[in-house]
């Protein structure tokens, strides 16, 4: 923004400058005493035309070369915004796919619960979370807790588990946002989807359901990496 405004200072001071010398040509032209211009020999007034003419091309060239000047700087200004809007999309995309933005979209619904046969466990959470992200899950969440690509699920007791630190018991409510036939058809696959191989098959209980304009939060957990780092050129 200040570049821009001492850019609008400078032209509007050009555009000034060749305004008043203009006028100053003018103003001269118009205190010229005809009965002078009348008794000059006809050489010295062509080359008082010529001179004029001289001082009228060179300003006009002036108010040219600050016209073409004003279209770059509009033409600059024009493509510095373009590019800022794209950088600004591609930020947004990317905070979102880090799970850093609330997002909103239709999707499914999976409940798992513990029963008096089987308990649901941390193995349980990450199959099913990866077997979204094969469907095409664009965001993620469990109780409310956005799961991203560094989020740690670890189980802490019989029952009990945590994710990034956080708490979680039964029931287990996983909402995944995406194309809701594709991630339904993921988990249903007779003999190998999660819903026949992981839940039925160990008689552990879970229901799946679709949902329309669902929330999911954004994650609060900063992402540091503690071994990877930027490769130098």
């Amino acid at each position: 923004m200040k570049g821009k405004g001492i850019m609008t200072v400078t032209i509007g001071a050009m555009i000034a400058l060749l305004v008043c010398v203009m006028l100053m040509q003018f103003r001269t032209i118009e205190g010229t005493d005809i009965k002078e211009l009348e008794t000059m020999r006809e050489t010295e007034l062509r080359a008082e035309v010529a001179g004029w003419k001289t001082k009228y091309e060179e300003a006009n060239k002036k108010l040219i070369d600050t016209q073409n000047k004003i279209a770059e700087y509009e033409e600059q200004e024009a493509n510095n915004q373009e590019s800022s809007k794209l950088l600004e999309e591609e930020l947004k995309q990317a905070e979102t796919m880090l799970g850093k933005t609330n997002v909103t979209g239709n999707g499914i619904v999976i409940t798992l619960k513990d029963n008096d046969i089987a308990l649901i466990e941390a193995y349980d959470l990450y199959k099913l979370v990866n077997d979204l992200r094969l469907a095409g899950a664009e965001a993620i969440s469990i109780n409310d807790i956005r799961i991203t690509a560094m989020t740690d699920i670890k189980e802490i007791a019989r029952g009990l588990m945590t994710i990034d630190g956080t708490r979680i018991w039964s029931p287990y409510i996983i909402q995944a946002i995406g194309d809701q036939t594709y991630l339904e058809s993921g988990l249903t696959l007779k003999t190998y989807g999660y819903m026949d191989f992981v839940i039925k098959g160990y008689d552990k209980t879970g229901t799946i359901e679709r949902q329309e304009n669902m929330i999911i939060k954004a994650s609060n957990k900063d992402m540091i990496l503690e071994y990877a780092e930027e490769v130098k050129k």
